[in-house]
C-alpha cells in the first residue's frame, strides 16, 4: 500500500499526600503564568460547580498585548501545569500529555485534518525527533524517537504508547501501529527523552499518547471517504455526543488496497470507542474499547541489489521464471527440512502475510476526594492474536495481557509554595506460548511442522512518584523517581529434524530472569518573561529485553541469549520555547544521552527467526530538535520540523566467525545503523479565510530523510531522500438542519516520483575470504511512487 509514509523528592510527595491539608491556589500567581504554546485538544472542564474552583489561568485576551501563537504542531513546553491547570484531575490527564519539564510536541488535528491521512506517519513526521518507517504491514510502522526503534526489526520499542491515557503497549514492550487510523484523533502528544521515572519500562526514548475526538466535540456524526492510486480506499464514521453526565464517542473505518509493492493487498477494520460518566458529583467512569483486524499480503524485505533492480517486486509472480530483482525465499518441500528438498518462490507464490487481531478493553475510575485531590483507578484487558508467515516460518500464538494502575494526584502548597504531587503504584503481566511453525511450498502459507514453541511470562510492578513546585513566579522544579521490577520466566523448545523419517529431537532452554530498575529525574522550567521559556532536564530510562530475544543465537537458529541485560539511558536536555507573538513560534532542544547495554537487533541469515539482539556495552546519543511556526501574512503559515542525530557506539567489540576462525572487530567510534543524521519536515501553506473563496486553501509539503548506515562496521548505506507533496483543500459550513459542513481535498504524494527506501532494517556484518563484508540478508522496502489521492467529509448534526 502507498506508505505515508530521588528518594527526597519522593519524601516530598509522601508528606505532602498524608499530612498537607488542602491549599488554594494563589490566583496572583496564576495571573502572572505564560500560556502554554501547545494547543490542545478539547476537554470537558475538570471543576465542579457545586465547589469552589482552583484559580483558572488568565486568558490571553485579558493578558497582554502579546498573545502567544497558536502553534498546533510545535513543542513548546509551556508552564508548570500547577499554572496551567484548574484540578487534580486535569493535572492527572497533563501527565499523559505534555508533562513539566519535558521535551513535547502535541499535535492538533487541524494539522491532518485536510489531507488524506492513512497511516499514523502522517500525523507524527509534524513532530521533531520523530522519525517512522515502514513496518510488516500497511499502517505498521517503526516509530522512533531519537531514533529509540531505528535498532529494531519490526514493531515499535523503547517508547511507551498511551490511547486516551490507556497503555497501548503490552507488559513484553512490544506497540503496533496497525490499530491506528489517523481519522479517529483529535490530537497526538508527542513526548520526547528518557521517561521511565513516569512511564516505566521500555521508555528509554519517550512516550506518545493518541486522543480520540471527544463525543462533545463531534456533537453529531461525520462521514468521510478517501481513495487514489494502488487501490486504496478508505471508509469511515465517528459519531459522537454529549448527554447529561454521558460524553461518549464511536469510530469505526474499513481500509483496503492493491498497495504499491507486489503481494501487498490489505484489508483492515477498525472500532475505538471512548465514553465517559459522571455518576455521581465525585465520581467518572471511563471505558475504553479498541478492535483492529487486520489481513493482508506481505512483499519479501530485499536487498540492497535487488531494490535498485526492482525496487517495487514488480513481475514476481513465477519462481522459475520471474523479473531481475525479485526477492525470493527458500521453503523446505518436506515441511521440516532440507533433506526433501528447497523449493525458491516469491512471497506471491508463497502466499505470505499476516492475519492479526487485536482487541483492547479498559475501564477507569477516578474519585475526587476534593477539587485538589483525585484518585485514579484503571485497568486494561490487551489481546494480540497473530499468525504471521512473513518468510520460511509463520509465528503464531496468541498474547494477552492485562495492566492495573493507581494513583492519587494532589495539588495545594508545600511551606507556602504552589504544589503538584503524584503517586502511583502498577502491575501488569502478559503470559503467551506462541509456534514457529515452517511454511511448505505451494501457496497460501500452508504450514509444514513445529520448528520452535516459546511459552513465557512478563510481569512488571513497581511505583512513581513525582513532585511539581513552583519556587517563584518564573522558576518551577521538577522532581521525579520510578523503581520498577520485571521477571521473565520462559522456556524454548526447539524441533530438530535430522533425517528424512520426520521424527523430531528437542532441545529446551529456560530462562527465569528478574531486573530491578531505578529511574530518577529533575527539570526546571524558568520563564524570562512573556516571550520566553528556557527549560533543562536530566533523567532516566530503561528497558528490559522481551522473552523471545534470550532464545536466538547469532546463527538465527534456536538457543541461549539469556545473558542479555537491561538497557539504561541518562540523558541531558537543554531548551527554550521563543514565542514573540502570535504569529511566531520557534522552539529548540539539544540533548546528549549516555546508553548501558544498549539492546541493538539485526537481520541474521537464518532460516528459523529473522533477527537476533545483543547488548552494546556502551554508546551515546545527541542531537537537536527544531521547531518552527510562522504566520507571515494572512492566511500564509511556515512551519517545520527537523532533527539532528549523532549516536555513536564507543564501547563495543563484535566477534564474527569465519570457520573455526574468530576475528574480532572493535566498533568504538562506528556510527549506530539504522540512525539517519539528518531529517525534516516544512510546509508552506496558505487559507483563505472571507469572501467567497473562504475555505480554500493548499500546501506544498517537503519530506528530507539523509542517508544512513545500514550495519555495524558501517560498510553500507540507505541512501537518503526528498520528497515533496501537494495539497489542495475546501472546507465550508453548510446552512442546513441535517449538515454541519463539507470538506474535499485532493492531494499528490512523491511529485517528482522519487524511487526512495522506507525502510531498511540493520544488516549483520560477515567474513567473505577473511574479508569483512554485509551479509546478503533482505532489509529493505521502497517507499511509494507516485500517487494521487483524494477524499471527502461531511459533519451531520
Amino acid at each position: 500500500m502507498f506508505r505515508r509514509h530521588a528518594l527526597g523528592g519522593v519524601s516530598v510527595v509522601a508528606l505532602q499526600l498524608v499530612l498537607l491539608p488542602p491549599a488554594t491556589v494563589a490566583s496572583a500567581q496564576s495571573a502572572r503564568e505564560l500560556p502554554s504554546v501547545t494547543v490542545d485538544a478539547p476537554r470537558p472542564a475538570a471543576p465542579r460547580a457545586a465547589r469552589k474552583p482552583a484559580a483558572q489561568p488568565i486568558s490571553v485576551s485579558a493578558r497582554a498585548p502579546k498573545p502567544v501563537a497558536s502553534a498546533a504542531n510545535i513543542s513548546g513546553q509551556g508552564q508548570a501545569a500547577s499554572g496551567r491547570l484548574a484540578g487534580a484531575s486535569a493535572a492527572r490527564d497533563q501527565l499523559s500529555q505534555s508533562p513539566s519539564g519535558q521535551t513535547a510536541t502535541t499535535i492538533d488535528r487541524s494539522r491532518f485534518d485536510d489531507r488524506p491521512a492513512f497511516s499514523v506517519g502522517d500525523i507524527l513526521r509534524e513532530s521533531p525527533g520523530v522519525s517512522v518507517k515502514q513496518g510488516n504491514g500497511p499502517r505498521d510502522l517503526g516509530i522512533s524517537i531519537r531514533g529509540s526503534n531505528a535498532r529494531n526489526g519490526f514493531g515499535i520499542r523503547n517508547i511507551v504508547l498511551f490511547e486516551d491515557g490507556f497503555p497501548v503497549t503490552q507488559p513484553d514492550g512490544l506497540s503496533r501501529s496497525d490499530l491506528i487510523d489517523p481519522h479517529a484523533y483529535g490530537a497526538v502528544d508527542v513526548i520526547r527523552g528518557p521517561s521511565s521515572a513516569l512511564y516505566g519500562n521500555y521508555a528509554t526514548g519517550g512516550a506518545i499518547n493518541f486522543r480520540t475526538r471527544p463525543g462533545g466535540s463531534i456533537d453529531g456524526a461525520e462521514i468521510g471517504s478517501e481513495g487514489g492510486s494502488f487501490g486504496y480506499l478508505s471508509n469511515y464514521l465517528a459519531f459522537g455526543k454529549k448527554v447529561g453526565n454521558f460524553e461518549g464517542s464511536l469510530f469505526t473505518s474499513d481500509v483496503r488496497g492493491d498497495g504499491y509493492l507486489g503481494n501487498s493487498w490489505f484489508n483492515t477494520q477498525t472500532v475505538n470507542f471512548l465514553g465517559t460518566v459522571k455518576v455521581t458529583p465525585d465520581d467518572r467512569f471511563t471505558v475504553k474499547i479498541i478492535n483492529n483486524d487486520l489481513t493482508t499480503r506481505l512483499p519479501v524485505r530485499y536487498t540492497l541489489s535487488n531494490y535498485y533492480l526492482n525496487p517495487y517486486q514488480q513481475g514476481c509472480t513465477n519462481g522459475k521464471s520471474f523479473a531481475a530483482g525479485c526477492q525470493t525465499v527458500g521453503l523446505n518441500k518436506n515441511g521440516f527440512n532440507t533433506l526433501g528438498g528447497v523449493d525458491t518462490e516469491t512471497a506471491l507464490q508463497a502466499g505470505l502475510g499476516r492475519n492479526d487481531r487485536r482487541t483492547i478493553v479498559g475501564g477507569r475510575w477516578e474519585h475526587d476526594f476534593d477539587n485538589n485531590t483525585t484518585w485514579r483507578n484503571q485497568f486494561v484487558f490487551d489481546d494480540r492474536n497473530i499468525s504471521q508467515p512473513t518468510g520460511s516460518t509463520s509465528a503464531i500464538g496468541d498474547y494477552p495481557s492485562y495492566n492495573y494502575m493507581s494513583d492519587i494526584t494532589r495539588r495545594g502548597e508545600i511551606f507556602g509554595l504552589e504544589s503538584t504531587a503524584f503517586f502511583g503504584a502498577f502491575y501488569n503481566t502478559l503470559t503467551a506460548s506462541g509456534d514457529t511453525r515452517f511454511v511448505v511450498p505451494g501457496g497460501n502459507a500452508a504450514l509444514g511442522r513445529l520448528s520452535g514453541n516459546t511459552w513465557s511470562e512478563t510481569t512488571n510492578y513497581g511505583f512513581r512518584a513525582r513532585e511539581e513546585l513552583k519556587l517563584t513566579a518564573a522558576l518551577t522544579a521538577v522532581a521525579g523517581l520510578g523503581w520498577e521490577r520485571t521477571h521473565l520466566r520462559g522456556v524454548n523448545t526447539a524441533y530438530n529434524y535430522k533425517d528424512a523419517t520426520g521424527i523430531a529431537t528437542t532441545s529446551i532452554t529456560t530462562a527465569d530472569r528478574q531486573f530491578d530498575n531505578l529511574a530518577p529525574e529533575l527539570a526546571l522550567l524558568y520563564k524570562v518573561n512573556s516571550d520566553w521559556l528556557l527549560r533543562a532536564r536530566v533523567a532516566t530510562g530503561y528497558g528490559t529485553p522481551q522473552a523471545s530475544n534470550l532464545f536466538v543465537l547469532p546463527t538465527g537458529a534456536f538457543g541461549n541469549n539469556t545473558q542479555l541485560k537491561s538497557q539504561t539511558n541518562l540523558g541531558y536536555d537543554v531548551g527554550f520555547d521563543w514565542t514573540p507573538n502570535r504569529t511566531v513560534t520557534v522552539s529548540a532542544t539539544g540533548f546528549y544521552e549516555f546508553f548501558r547495554n544498549e539492546i541493538v537487533t539485526q537481520a541474521v541469515t537464518g532460516s528459523l527467526n529473522s533477527s537476533y539482539t545483543f547488548n552494546a556495552p556502551r554508546s551515546e546519543h545527541r542531537g537537536v530538535e527544531l521547531a518552527a511556526d510562522w504566520r507571515f501574512l494572512p492566511g500564509w503559515r511556515f512551519t517545520a520540523a527537523y532533527t539532528y542525530l549523532d549516536q555513536v557506539y564507543t564501547d563495543y567489540t563484535e566477534n564474527l566467525a569465519s570457520g573455526s576462525t574468530l576475528f574480532s572487530f572493535n566498533r568504538a567510534g562506528n556510527k549506530i545503523p539504522g540512525i539517519s543524521p539528518n531529517e525534516l519536515t516544512a510546509r508552506l501553506g496558505y487559507d483563505h479565510d472571507s469572501g467567497r473563496l473562504a475555505g480554500l486553501g493548499g500546501f506544498v509539503e517537503v519530506q528530507w530523510k539523509d542517508s544512513f548506515y545500514m550495519d555495524n562496521g558501517n560498510l553500507q548505506k540507505a541512501p537518503g531522500y526528498e520528497l515533496v507533496n501537494l495539497n489542495v483543500h475546501y472546507k465550508t459550513e453548510l446552512a442546513s438542519e441535517t449538515f454541519k459542513s463539507l470538506n474535499v481535498f485532493f492531494e499528490v504524494r512523491n511529485v517528482f516520483d522519487r524511487t526512495y527506501i522506507a525502510s531498511a532494517n540493520n544488516l549483520q556484518n560477515a567474513m567473505k575470504s577473511g574479508v569483512q563484508d554485509v551479509a546478503t540478508t533482505g532489509t529493505i522496502y521502497a517507499g511509494s511512487p507516485r500517487a494521487f489521492l483524494a477524499g471527502m467529509k461531511v459533519a451531520f448534526r
